[in-house]
């Protein structure tokens, strides 16, 4: 048995999908144009581009071939030969969004195209609406209470502290710590329209920066942020706020954590 070395950059368990790397989707995948089915299928593919998260690979054979526009131009990927195509769908035009492959892609993924997500209304795992992209079958989501005590502060200020949080654990990522709203400074938190979405905790409902003294500070635009509405699966975090570990301080038990770093903010 060989030892390997622990980290000690990070605290938090990372990917282990390389790119290129493609496995079979058990879940029946659909996605819809102008109120028009385009795919429905029991066959996609798990097709790695990097190794954050897949994207979904849908055989050809389970599209409506009627709603593809052939562009006549080929082009050489990573994954191999792919034919460029638009969508036209209930009046609706998205050009150049869709990549059908050919005999020379790599293994799993000949016969197969690749969507691009913003191009369709919404995409279903099952009958269950998905956001951004798909979910990573080697991703594990928990949102668990806790009596840890956590303070988040910037430049020695609290923003937020609690001995009831609750901590997200997602595979990939740094722990994120949710506190009740009663336990924010909200008079240092200004509130802005961003709206992102998870394919995990499902659409945000609020963004705040960071504000010290009378403006918001510069960088700390859009660092905090809430989910009313979550997933089922992380229904602990409703209301909650959270903070970018990478861009404030947190201690933990009165303990400084290093700050994160993530793709979030490279």
């Amino acid at each position: 048995m060989t030892a390997t070395s622990m980290p000690t950059d990070r605290d938090y368990p990372q990917m282990i999908a390389a790119a290129d790397h493609v496995e079979p989707v058990p879940r029946r995948v659909r996605a819809a144009l102008g109120g028009k089915p385009v795919f429905d299928t029991t066959q996609a593919r798990y097709v790695w581009e990097w190794p954050y998260y897949p994207q979904y690979y849908i055989p050809v054979d389970d599209i409506d071939r009627r709603l593809l526009v052939d562009e006549q131009h080929d082009q050489r990927l990573r994954q191999g030969t792919a034919r460029r195509h638009g969508l036209l769908a209930g009046g609706l035009d998205r050009p150049g969004t869709v990549r059908v492959f050919g005999d020379d892609a790599i293994a799993g993924v000949a016969g197969t195209a690749r969507f691009d997500w913003d191009a369709l209304d919404a995409w279903y795992e099952e009958d269950e609406q998905v956001f951004v992209h798909p979910r990573n079958p080697y991703v594990r989501v928990d949102a668990l209470r806790s009596h840890r005590h956590v303070r988040a502060s910037i430049e020695g200020i609290t923003l937020a502290e609690s001995s009831t949080p609750v901590l997200v654990f997602e595979t990939g990522l740094p722990t994120r710590y949710y506190f009740d709203r009663t336990d924010v400074a909200f008079e240092h938190l200004v509130p802005t329209s961003t709206q992102t979405a998870c394919p995990y905790k499902g659409v945000t409902s609020g963004y705040w920066s960071i504000r010290l003294d009378s403006e918001v500070s510069k960088g700390m635009q859009d660092l905090a942020w809430s989910y009313d509405f979550p997933t089922r699966q992380v229904q602990p975090i409703a209301g909650l706020l959270a903070f970018y570990n990478e861009k404030i301080d947190l201690d933990v038990d009165g303990v400084r954590l290093p700050r994160a770093r993530t793709h979030f903010f490279k």
